[in-house]
């Protein structure tokens, strides 16, 4: 199955960090089900030097690019303007690694 680097960056402006922290529970939540169904194999936060969110990084599951972006459409940092821009890399993760992640559903 392809698999897609997520690296979501969020915005730089006076408000950015407190969108991030309104969405972030509904963030969570997505994740969440998303590691359920065997589609998000992995997250994390980025920071910055002083130790403040600045961004996501996950890796995804999905059988096409067009099912990530439509999973994208719902991820409450895209539609809470969190991220102000998404780089979305193909990637594979070697079956070496497989035994860390979830099977899907």
């Amino acid at each position: 199955m392809p698999q897609f680097i997520v690296i979501g960056h969020d915005g730089k402006d006076e408000g950015a960090l407190e969108r991030r922290m309104a969405a972030r529970e509904a963030h969570l939540k997505v994740c969440a089900e998303s590691v359920a169904s065997g589609n998000q194999l992995i997250g994390a936060a980025m920071m910055d030097d002083a130790g403040k969110m600045n961004g996501s990084v996950m890796i995804m599951n999905f059988e096409t690019r067009e099912e990530l972006d439509a999973w994208l459409k719902r991820e409450p940092y895209v539609s809470g303007k969190v991220w102000d821009r998404v780089e979305v890399i193909p990637c594979k993760v070697p079956d070496t690694f497989a035994h860390c992640f979830p099977k899907k559903a």
